[in-house]
């Protein structure tokens, strides 16, 4: 029995023979063979079963196409007869086509006897294009080419006429290779001049961020193949010194512009920062070239372009840091500056005259601050109230002592509230003063100085502020009409505290720069005579003011100097005035030193000296004895005032001297003692050694009779008329000395 296994392999080794190419059925019946004993005869068996299977097929197909087969002979045999004519028809029909395109042949072999030269040429012109394929690009390749051509191929076939042009045409090749360079090294050095903007600020934001140097960051932004290009080029072809000498002078000519500032450039930080940003850019590019090329540029001529630039740069600094009037944009110039100089010390350009500049334009910024703080303190004094600060509470007290070191132990004893004695501009300037120190120290930030000079500097603008605007500023304020006594009086009081606040400034700077005030060199500040001199003028203004109150009373004085008799009391007006004294010298009780004293002692003088001229006024023609005594009283008041002592401090009777002059004149009229007068007179005990003949003479021929309707002495020339003789007399004798003492001055 055949296992059902063998079976199957039979079937798909037939199937694979009936399948496959007849190559391939060699291994397919030897595996028939490796198979089981007697394999093979079953194979056989099998294989003549499906021959016959295959037969009787055939056999069937056959019989099936058998008739159409028949049909199919029959009709072709009955087509042989038409096929032999069309056989005899193509045959002639051929030698006709035949002999018609003999010549159509030639022609056409003519054809392609041009097509393949023009091929050949076609791909001539290709390969040379592939020697010279660019002259923007492969400008050293070309000329090599050519350099092969000349010196290899073109004579190997110099017979040829298209070869005898192409070494004509080689020179002008060359030249045109130069005109191309020198163009793309135009359109370089045009976008060199574009990009410069951009490459400087690159390159300063590298500094401000701390970036190592150099990192060129033209490299980025700037294709240089054009330069390298054309520098090969001129070199290939002997002509180096022509390029050099082009590139350097066009960079001189782009140097001047970058260097040419707007004219609004003072205006804004952006003005600035776009100008350096130009000439970083320009010298970035120039310290690339240096190095990137074998001697386009040199140290020298770097150099040279630098130490040109930099005068140009100093002068444009100078000229436009002047037109500055705000400190804060001066502060963003100088830190400009200070990056800008960085950077390009960075790629090797000494800057140490642009640090010099800087120290110009400190001072130009601390004019600047000047200015600034001349403001700020002109508004401080415009809004202060001039009364000493009023603290309600122990938190109100240290809010001010905070701010203003002030320390008196018998002000803190007392109970709340109570009242510091200067007013609220002092504090006030105090802590202006500190904000201008800052804001000078933020001009010697970065500026590469020791703390000893940072220091000296500090102290140097702040004594400048001191001496120059705070003073300025409180000269004006003194001045100005609406200060009153009152005012004054506070602003001297002010400017004590002021003064003695001056060492905590000190030792502020000294905080700041850590800079012992020992040091030798040391600027102390001029504080103390910028408030001295502040307060001497506003003693002098209350001296001043005083006098012009005085004045104004006494303006008001209507004395009829012709009454024949005293009203027995003071006059209105003197007792106005010396009540005003009175209330006035109490206020002046605050003051320091004996600035009271000399204000009191001023007015009384101002006034004996007023009330004498007033007496002896030379529009007054005529006095009575009876005006005479009512002026009397008034000085009697006047002394009165003096002794009471309006201002403590006075020894003895001092203050009343101030109207000996006056008294001395009255009591010589008042009791007709012009015996002893007169001979007395130049002894220094003489009891009216203050009376001038001159001042004498004057006012008694004021009460001469100069009329005989008004004679204030008719009633002694009734009674005695040697009374008239005798003051004849007199005035003889008056004039006789006072034209001694002239011809003796």
């Amino acid at each position: 029995v055949t296992p059902v296994g063998c079976i199957t392999e039979h079937e798909r080794i037939l199937q694979e023979i009936e399948s496959t190419d007849t190559a391939c059925v060699g291994p397919t019946l030897r595996s028939v063979y490796d198979d089981q004993p007697n394999a093979h005869k079953r194979f056989m068996e099998k294989l003549d079963i499906r021959i016959r299977n295959h037969d009787r097929e055939i056999e069937k197909m056959c019989n099936f196409h058998h008739q159409g087969f028949v049909d199919a002979i029959t009709e072709l045999l009955k087509v042989r007869a038409d096929a032999e004519k069309l056989m005899g028809q193509v045959t002639d029909t051929n030698r006709r086509l035949q002999d018609a395109g003999r010549e159509v042949t030639a022609q056409t072999e003519e054809v392609i006897r041009c097509r393949i030269q023009q091929r050949n040429m076609a791909t001539t012109v290709e390969k040379l294009q592939l020697c010279i394929p660019d002259l923007s690009s492969r400008y050293y390749a070309a000329l090599k080419t050519m350099e092969q051509l000349e010196e290899v191929y073109i004579p190997r076939v110099s017979q040829y006429r298209f070869c005898q042009i192409m070494a004509e045409n080689l020179p002008k090749l060359r030249e045109e290779i130069k005109d191309i360079s020198m163009s793309d090294l135009k359109d370089f050095l045009e976008s060199i001049r574009k990009h410069s903007d951009k490459i400087g600020e690159t390159a300063m934001k590298q500094v401000v961020n701390c970036d190592p140097l150099p990192l060129n960051p033209a490299q980025d932004l700037v294709d240089f193949s054009p330069v390298y290009r054309c520098l090969h080029i001129y070199t290939v072809l002997g002509d180096r010194e022509t390029f050099e000498n082009y590139y350097r002078k066009q960079r001189k000519k782009q140097a001047r512009l970058v260097l040419q500032p707007q004219s609004n450039m003072h205006e804004t930080v952006a003005g600035y920062r776009r100008y350096f940003n130009q000439i970083v850019g320009f010298f970035v590019v120039e310290d690339h070239i240096l190095h990137a090329t074998q001697g386009l540029v040199t140290r020298a001529f770097t150099e040279e372009i630098w130490n040109m630039a930099l005068s140009k740069i100093i002068a444009v600094l100078r000229t436009h840091s002047s037109y500055c009037s705000d400190p804060d944009l001066v502060l963003e110039l100088k830190n400009l500056i200070v990056v800008f100089a960085d950077t390009l010390q960075g790629y090797g350009f000494p800057v140490n005259r642009l640090f010099d500049l800087l120290f110009e334009i400190r001072d130009q910024y601390n004019e600047t601050l000047l200015k600034k703080w001349a403001l700020v303190f002109r508004e401080i004094f415009d809004l202060d109230n001039y009364s000493p600060i009023p603290v309600e509470t122990e938190e109100d007290y240290r809010s001010v002592i905070s701010r203003f070191p002030f320390h008196d132990v018998e002000i803190e004893k007392q109970d709340f509230p109570k009242k510091l004695p200067m007013s609220q501009s002092v504090p006030q300037i105090y802590i202006q003063v500190k904000e201008f120190i800052y804001a000078s120290l933020k001009f010697s930030e970065s500026l590469h100085r020791s703390s000893t000079e940072i220091d000296d500097m500090l102290r140097k603008s702040t004594n400048l502020l001191l001496t120059r605007t705070l003073s300025g500023c409180l000269q004006n304020l003194i001045k100005k009409p609406h200060i009153g006594l009152t005012e004054l009086v506070q602003i001297i009081i002010n400017t004590t505290h002021l003064e003695q606040a001056c060492k905590y400034l000190e030792d502020f700077i000294t905080n700041i720069t850590n800079v012992s005030p020992e040091t030798a060199h040391t600027t102390r500040l001029y504080g103390l005579s910028t408030f001295k001199d502040a307060r001497h003028a506003a003693e002098g203004e209350i001296y001043t003011k005083l006098n012009q109150k005085i004045d104004e009373f006494i303006q008001l004085a209507d004395y009829e100097w012709g009454m024949p008799e005293s009203d027995g009391r003071a006059s209105g007006y003197l007792m106005d005035l010396i009540n005003f004294l009175r209330s006035t010298f109490q206020v002046f009780t605050h003051l320091p030193g004996k600035v009271a004293q000399t204000a009191c002692m001023s007015a009384c003088k101002h006034l004996s000296t007023s009330l004498m001229q007033m007496l002896l006024d030379s529009e007054l023609k005529q006095i009575t004895m009876g005006a005479i005594q009512q002026f009397n009283l008034d000085v009697i008041q006047c002394e009165l005032f003096a002794s009471s002592e309006p201002v403590p401090g006075f020894q003895g009777d001092t203050l009343q001297l101030a109207f000996i002059d006056l008294r001395q004149l009255l009591d010589l009229f008042m009791v007709w003692d012009w015996s002893t007068y007169l001979a007395d007179y130049g002894q220094p005990s003489s009891k009216y050694l203050r009376v001038n003949p001159s001042t004498a003479l004057a006012l008694l021929e004021k009460m001469k009779d100069t009329s005989k309707k008004n004679h204030i002495f008719s009633q002694f020339r009734k009674n005695d008329r040697d009374k008239q003789k005798l003051i004849e007399t007199v005035v003889k004798q008056l004039r006789s000395l006072v034209n001694g003492m002239s011809q003796h001055s």
